[in-house]
């Protein structure tokens, strides 16, 4: 699959997951030097190869027929930022949002969260497609995986387009888990010292990891 394609089968994957509405959201993935990002005004659920460009990491262009999303500074940026970072998805997801919207912080109520390196950060509002919104999300993205984006939406970075997916898609889970949470009644935050605990946990397991198997000789 080439990486045109790639970039398109995970916009399609978000927008069956409701992450992404209409022509709402932008994906891009870096190869080298080039960066594969959807195109400006894509509807994502039916996102295909012509709907996604290539660019240099300057920003400069390289190969589509449409021009790039509005939201190109911020993933450019991204990458200028975190060489480690291989993929970049920006979402309109509806917890995801809603949570951005209230909150000036996502605390970690669930484990899971520190997947994402802890408290989810919001970035201060700003006009989309503008250098200030992307310089605002590229701080609150610092060690972190993830940041919500002041009455925006979402960003999730991942060393590969599917860890970047999976990331955008956790977020999701754990604002919607906020939601109900608050609903219900005052949330607990887990304590730092609590937090600790888990990533020394999962340290210790390998929590997250697929476990090698080891196969005794048999004779």
């Amino acid at each position: 699959m080439s990486h045109r394609e790639q970039v398109a089968s995970a916009a399609r994957r978000l927008a069956e997951a409701g992450l992404l509405v209409g022509t709402a959201g932008n994906v891009s993935l870096r190869v080298g030097d080039l960066v594969a990002v959807t195109g400006s005004s894509v509807t994502l659920a039916d996102a295909g190869v012509r709907d996604v460009v290539v660019v240099r990491l300057d920003g400069s262009y390289v190969e589509g027929s449409l021009s790039p999303t509005s939201e190109l500074d911020l993933h450019l940026g991204v990458y200028a930022d975190r060489p480690e970072v291989g993929a970049v998805v920006h979402t309109h997801a509806p917890y995801s949002t809603a949570v951005a919207c209230v909150l000036e912080e996502l605390p970690v109520l669930h484990y899971q969260h520190l997947l994402l390196g802890g408290a989810t950060r919001v970035a201060p509002y700003a006009t989309f497609g503008t250098p200030e919104l992307a310089t605002h999300v590229r701080t609150a993205l610092t060690d972190r995986q993830a940041a919500l984006m002041a009455s925006h939406g979402s960003v999730a970075v991942g060393a590969s387009l599917e860890a970047a997916v999976e990331n955008a898609l956790l977020l999701e889970w754990l604002c919607a888990l906020h939601h109900r949470a608050s609903a219900l009644g005052q949330v607990r935050p887990l304590t730092e010292e609590q937090q600790a605990d888990v990533i020394a946990a999962a340290l210790t397991r390998s929590y997250g990891h697929q476990p090698t198997a080891h196969h005794e000789e048999r004779t």
